[in-house]
């Protein structure tokens, strides 16, 4: 007996379909690492001697440049090539981890952490563009864009329990020493199968813009962060905020008088676009803080783990598979619209029964509200992020990934802030919850309102 050898359509179906996996891994340790360092800062602290101040940093240095950059990251892309750009940020992801693993002391670890979010700010916006040049059929890009979003949920929501379960049995460390081999692999099967991508070498950096964007998001991530600790009103948390808000300002001066402006104004004046990132920022806004914000209820006011927490939030996901994959395929016969509002709508009925359940609700009554958020939020993904690479230009890819990522980031972080302040400032910790999840409630129904004005109701459709 002879043993098979792949004939000619094989290759080509392996080719097909094998950018999908590569640039999905990617973006799961990326998302991954935003969530699972939250149970292991503890042990982190222990064993490296941090102070409070220094574990704070070492969980939010990694979110800060993770999004102050990734407009950065966006338009290297188009400059340089998606591909290049992608594989670079995958290789200092991953030799990042490294470090962080082998960290000998709390202040290497933060510097680790932080050329860490470096990595990940080059490799989520060419992830999108990558797969928008992989997938150019409607159908196709729908279904790799499902599984693409279902990543970010799976990762945000499986990082408190893959957490516990590794800092319990083998150490904090291989937090980060499980990087090493997914990032190999994505580089492995990147570099074989995935096309290079065109370069837009007349393309501008736009320093300043870009300058403005990094500044922008680190003082607003700051600002919020300090505002769980120092309260809302406190000087330096509004001078933070302010302070963002008039870099957001010089930012939108400059790429209208740029000659070759990172971000042209002309997209940010796209009903899709705009709306879409607007979408994005309002149901992470949501569902993150609803995550962050359960995390601490579950472990402070009801007694659990860090693992059996990481298993109390399961549930939400659970769902988030199974809806990504869903809205990919129905996106093809009903188009994105219906789905985005779908989502949004049954997120808010998760979060609104969540907060009508009482002040300290028995567990079975929590399951249905987490699995409709996790539902409802990733099967409005696949619809939003199609809109918005679908409005923007092929030479834009890269930009506009960046632009969607760049408000959810915003949003994970207000999300998480307003949680926490909620959490810190009410009378307890089931008034505070209650609140933030009603507060959630009202983003969703707010999403919703905009996505059924903003996102066309066919996939391809227009801009």
């Amino acid at each position: 007996m002879h043993a098979s050898v792949p004939d000619g359509r094989t290759e080509r179906r392996r080719r097909r379909t094998a950018p999908l996996p590569a640039v999905c891994a990617g973006y799961f340790m990326v998302i991954l690492d935003v969530t699972i360092i939250n149970v292991a800062v503890p042990a982190v602290g222990r064993d490296l001697s941090a102070s409070l101040t220094g574990i704070q940093w070492i969980t939010d240095g990694y979110t800060l440049v993770f999004a102050g950059f990734l407009m950065t990251g966006g338009a290297l892309g188009d400059r340089l090539g998606n591909r290049r750009v992608f594989c670079a940020g995958v290789a200092v992801f991953t030799a990042a981890s490294a470090a962080c693993a082998f960290a000998p002391t709390a202040g290497f670890l933060l510097a680790a952490r932080l050329v860490e979010g470096l990595g990940a700010a080059l490799i989520v916006p060419g992830s999108l563009a990558l797969l928008r040049e992989a997938y150019p059929a409607p159908a196709a890009r729908s279904r790799a864009f499902g599984l693409w979003g279902s990543m970010a949920g799976i990762a945000a929501s499986a990082g408190p329990l893959l957490g516990g379960l590794l800092v319990s049995t083998v150490g904090w460390r291989w937090v980060f020493l499980i990087n090493l081999p997914v990032g190999a692999v994505c580089l492995l099967l990147t570099s074989r199968y995935v096309a290079p991508s065109p370069r837009h070498a007349d393309r501008a950096l736009d320093a300043p813009a870009q300058v403005a964007v990094v500044t922008a998001a680190a003082l607003l991530t700051g600002a919020l962060n300090e505002a769980g600790r120092r309260g809302w009103t406190d000087p330096a948390v509004l001078a933070g905020l302010g302070l963002a808000a008039l870099a957001v300002v010089a930012f939108l001066v400059r790429e209208r008088l740029a000659r070759a402006p990172a971000l042209p104004l002309r997209l940010l004046r796209s009903r899709a676009m705009s709306g879409a990132a607007a979408v994005g920022l309002l149901f992470n806004f949501a569902f993150y803080g609803m995550v962050f914000t359960a995390s601490l209820y579950f472990q402070h006011q009801r007694g659990f783990s860090a693992l059996r927490t990481g298993l109390a939030l399961f549930p939400a996901v659970a769902m988030t598979m199974f809806a990504s994959v869903l809205s990919g395929r129905l996106s093809r016969r009903t188009g994105d619209r219906p789905l985005v509002v779908c989502g949004m709508l049954l997120g808010a009925l998760g979060l609104a029964g969540w907060a009508a359940a009482g002040a300290d609700p028995a567990y079975p009554l929590l399951v249905a509200p987490m699995m409709a958020t996790g539902f409802g939020t990733s099967f409005a993904l696949t619809g939003s992020t199609a809109t918005v690479m679908g409005a923007a230009p092929p030479a834009y890819a890269g930009a506009a990934s960046a632009l969607f990522n760049t408000t959810r980031q915003i949003g994970s972080a207000t999300g998480v802030a307003l949680g926490g302040s909620l959490l810190a400032t009410g009378a307890d910790y089931g008034t505070g919850l209650r609140t933030g999840m009603a507060i959630g409630a009202l983003a969703y129904l707010t999403a919703a309102a905009l996505a059924w004005r903003c996102v066309p109701a066919r996939a391809d459709a227009p801009g």
